[in-house]
């Protein structure tokens, strides 16, 4: 199941040779000499030029029982399209490299970028991979045995978006995705278990959509304060070349309250549905983007799922942080059945170091216990 994302941004000198054609003049030499004395004074006398950007990067360690142990790479630079734009938040360029010791492999390059104070943003990704995992199978319901599948999943996608500010901080725009995938089984075929459709074993899906925002936040990285509204419907059709037709609509809302300078609350809200002929790998994932921790991706999918969680969060001395969270959601293959003995609950803890302090990007470990086990999370930047 490729994602695309994550938000990750290069500055360039120029380089002026010259070369002498003849010998130079006595008066020119003098010429010359006092031109360049008075260049360095000049020179002397600016200020500092203010730094373009900050690069980082960050190796880290995974664990998950989805795809086993292994090593993430992230390399980024964060940095202002025009430096003296103090409107636009910070662009992001950058790429991610994975894999893992049951032979998952992938790499992801792509960026966000702000630019005219804030009027425009744009976000593309692409890359290739593959992910070895057990999926459990559409409804599964966490009070009865899990029935595993061991799948192999990968392909090549790309991802395109581009929005423009319309007023009071609410973004509108198009969006644009194409994936070749395939999925085969990685083993034997499980008794009872899940069985790969025969139009998902080669497929291509492109889909056309639409993302409305709203974003007060005081920071893309760290916000202390303001919330993040998101929309976004996708709408995958054989007349664009995919193989399925089908929509899946995503809603979001964040809240952040800060309570003195080093304490932060969090809040998350989403809801997801899926329509139409989707597959089994876009229907709505519980336990992926962080929604929520607890659960591994695989476990529990279904075409309707809510989720929602608070997170406290404290900075301690020097760049160290600390953080706990909590949170409820489910799913379901229709609205109405939601029910209160099927919901999936998560509690857990985690750690913080700040790697970039200019827009405190922070390095996380979180820990977190859900219904049907526990997870290890290692990433940059906050769950949300």
């Amino acid at each position: 199941m490729l994602a695309g994302a994550q938000d990750l941004q290069t500055s360039a000198q120029e380089l002026k040779t010259e070369h002498p054609s003849a010998s130079p003049s006595p008066t020119s030499v003098l010429k010359d000499a006092i031109t360049t004395s008075v260049q360095d004074q000049t020179q002397t006398a600016k200020p500092a030029k203010r730094k373009r950007g900050d690069l980082v990067i960050a190796p880290i360690p995974t664990t998950s029982p989805t795809v086993g142990s292994g090593l993430v790479l992230v390399l980024g630079y964060v940095f202002k399209l025009k430096e003296d734009d103090d409107l636009s938040p910070p662009s992001t360029v950058g790429g991610v490299a994975a894999f893992t010791s049951n032979g998952s492999r992938g790499v992801v390059l792509g960026g966000r970028l702000y630019f005219a104070e804030n009027k425009y943003q744009a976000t593309f990704a692409f890359g290739k991979g593959r992910v070895n995992y057990d999926f459990f199978g559409i409804g599964r319901l966490p009070n009865r045995p899990p029935v595993s599948v061991p799948l192999r999943q990968g392909g090549t996608f790309f991802f395109g978006e581009f929005m423009r500010n319309i007023g009071k901080k609410v973004f509108v725009g198009p969006r644009f995705q194409h994936r070749n995938l395939y999925a085969r089984l990685d083993g034997e075929q499980t008794p009872g278990g899940f069985e790969i459709p025969d139009i998902d074993i080669q497929a291509r899906t492109v889909a056309l959509g639409i993302h409305v925002q709203r974003d007060t936040r005081d920071s893309t990285f760290y916000p202390t304060k303001g919330s993040l509204f998101n929309w976004t419907g996708d709408f995958f059709d054989q007349a664009l070349g995919s193989k399925r037709q089908y929509q899946t609509y995503k809603l979001s809302f964040n809240q952040y309250r800060s309570f003195g300078p080093k304490t932060v609350l969090a809040y998350r809200s989403m809801i997801c549905s899926a329509n139409q002929n989707v597959p089994f790998y876009d229907l709505c994932l519980y336990g992926v983007s962080n929604d929520l921790r607890g659960y591994t991706g695989g476990e529990f999918q279904n075409r309707r799922m809510f989720a929602t969680q608070a997170e406290f969060r404290r900075e301690l001395k020097g760049r160290f942080g600390a953080v706990v969270f909590g949170g409820v959601g489910g799913v379901a293959g229709r609205w109405n059945q939601f029910r209160s003995d099927q919901l999936l609950p998560a509690v857990g803890a985690g750690l913080r170091f700040t790697i970039e302090k200019k827009n405190h990007i922070n390095y996380r470990i979180d820990w977190a216990v859900g219904r049907a086990g526990h997870t290890l999370i290692i990433g940059v930047t906050e769950a949300f």
